[in-house]
């Protein structure tokens, strides 16, 4: 069984908000076949506590926008590792060096990966221009 839709939309719209606020490395994980609990996690990261907090407020203002408001918050406080918890949709927005040492990916690495593609990113896909080159040069 993978994650229902309405779970892969949420994580979809957490992640998006979480890149639109600077958010690195952003990644879902499909834990739905291995937990009972949630269908997905989202992961992020940010250099400081200050950035984690502007990705956990813009990922609940976000969500809010879609009906969707998380059932319980930890470690808001110290905004080193926050856990946003959405019922189907877990969101763990880490300060990048709890990030490395927790490993969530590592952890859960039999588990599918729902792709997610950051829409403010340019596409990278895309031939470059030529070079234009002058005379005289």
């Amino acid at each position: 069984m993978t994650a229902s839709a309405e779970a892969r939309e949420t994580a979809l719209v957490a992640a998006q908000a979480a890149a639109d606020k600077l958010a690195t490395d952003v990644s879902i994980v499909d834990v739905s076949e291995r937990l009972a609990i949630t269908d997905a996690f989202v992961l992020a990261s940010a250099p400081n506590e200050r950035q984690v907090q502007a990705i956990v407020d813009e990922v609940e203002e976000r969500l809010r926008e879609h009906g969707v408001k998380p059932v319980r918050r930890e470690g808001v406080a110290e905004a080193r590792w926050v856990l946003l918890d959405f019922v189907d949709v877990v969101v763990h927005v880490q300060h990048a060096e709890e990030r490395a040492y927790y490993a969530l990916e590592r952890l859960w690495k039999d588990c599918p990966s729902i792709p997610f593609v950051d829409e403010a990113q340019p596409a990278t896909d895309e031939p470059s221009a030529p070079a234009v080159e002058t005379a005289g040069q």
